[in-house]
C-alpha cells in the first residue's frame, strides 16, 4: 500500500491515498489545515452532517480537512476480513490488532506523534465521557485520528500498543463510532479560528463558562400571549448580561447538579485565591 510523495503547490498540498477521495475532490487541500482522520469500515457515510451548515462550508473552502480511511484495505483474503471471534468465547466479533495496528500506521504517517498536538482517540462506550473541556483540547491541535469501533469493540493489545485514548459520547451503545466522531467533530471544528462568523457565539455557550446556556428570545414580542422579558429589551446591557447569568445559574442548578458542583467548587476555589 504505498504511496507517492506530497507534493507542495504554493498554500495546496497535493497527496495521494490508498483511500476513496471522491467526498474531497472538489476540496482545496489547503496547508496547515486543520485535519480529521477517520479509520472507519464505513467512509461512505462520511462528512454526513460535517458537509452541511458552516463545518461544510469551512470544509469546502479548506479550513479544515477530512480524511476517511478505510479500514475494509487494510483486511485480509478474499473478502478482505478484519474481524475474528473473542478469545475465550463469547457473541459477536473483535476487530482485529494486525489489521487495526496496519490502518492506524498507514493513518499516522503525516501525523504529529505528540498526542497533545495530534490525539489518537478510539470511540468506545467505555472511554471517558466527551465534554467542552475535551473539545476545546482538540481543536487546539494540528488534526486528529479517530478509529470507529465496531462488533465487540477493538483488541485491547492495540488499545495498549498504541497507547489509544478511549472516549464517549455518552452512557449509551451505537451500532458503531461513526455518528459519535461527526458529533465530536462538529463540536471540535467550530472552536476553530474562522468558522463561526460570530466569534463570540462560542464564548456565550453551554458549558463555556461552567453553565448551561441562558433562555434564547427573538422577534415577535409576543407570541399567543406569551412576551419576551423586559429586561431583554430594555437596552441595559448590564442589566442583561446579569439577568442571562441568573437565568443560567438557575438552569445549571436544576437541571445537572454535577455541572453545578464543579461551577460553585471552582468558584470558591478563585474567591481564596
Amino acid at each position: 500500500m504505498s504511496t507517492t510523495p506530497s507534493k507542495s503547490h504554493g498554500r495546496l498540498k497535493i497527496s495521494a491515498t490508498v483511500t476513496p477521495r471522491d467526498l474531497m475532490s472538489d476540496r482545496p487541500d489547503l496547508v496547515g489545515a486543520w485535519t480529521a482522520k477517520i479509520i472507519t469500515l464505513f467512509p461512505e457515510t462520511f462528512p454526513g452532517t460535517l458537509g452541511a451548515s458552516v463545518t461544510g462550508k469551512a470544509l469546502q473552502e479548506g479550513l479544515w480537512k477530512l480524511d476517511t480511511i478505510d479500514l475494509r484495505l487494510f483486511g485480509e483474503g478474499k473478502h478482505r476480513n478484519v474481524d475474528d471471534t473473542p478469545s475465550g468465547g463469547g457473541a459477536g466479533m473483535v476487530l482485529r490488532p494486525d489489521i487495526m495496528g496496519r490502518a492506524i500506521r498507514f493513518a499516522q504517517k503525516n501525523a504529529s506523534s505528540d498526542r497533545a498536538r495530534w490525539p489518537l482517540v478510539y470511540l468506545s462506550p467505555r472511554g471517558k465521557p466527551f465534554d467542552q473541556a475535551d473539545a476545546e483540547r482538540f481543536a487546539a491541535a494540528d488534526g486528529i485520528t479517530m478509529i470507529c469501533g465496531r462488533f465487540e469493540g477493538l483488541d485491547q493489545r492495540v488499545i495498549e500498543h498504541f497507547d489509544i485514548e478511549e472516549v464517549s459520547l455518552g452512557d449509551f451503545v451505537l451500532t458503531g463510532g461513526e455518528i459519535a466522531a461527526q458529533a465530536m467533530i462538529d463540536a471540535t471544528i467550530r472552536l476553530r479560528p474562522g468558522i463561526l462568523g460570530n466569534a463570540a457565539s462560542a464564548k456565550e455557550e453551554s458549558f463555556s463558562d461552567g453553565l448551561l446556556e441562558h433562555p434564547q428570545y427573538t422577534r415577535p414580542a409576543d407570541w399567543e400571549g406569551h412576551a419576551i422579558p423586559d429586561v431583554l429589551t430594555s437596552g441595559d446591557h448590564g442589566k442583561v448580561a446579569q439577568w442571562r447569568k441568573k437565568q443560567a445559574e438557575r438552569i445549571t442548578k436544576d437541571r445537572r447538579p454535577d455541572l453545578w458542583r464543579a461551577y460553585t467548587d471552582k468558584s470558591d476555589r478563585d474567591a481564596k485565591k
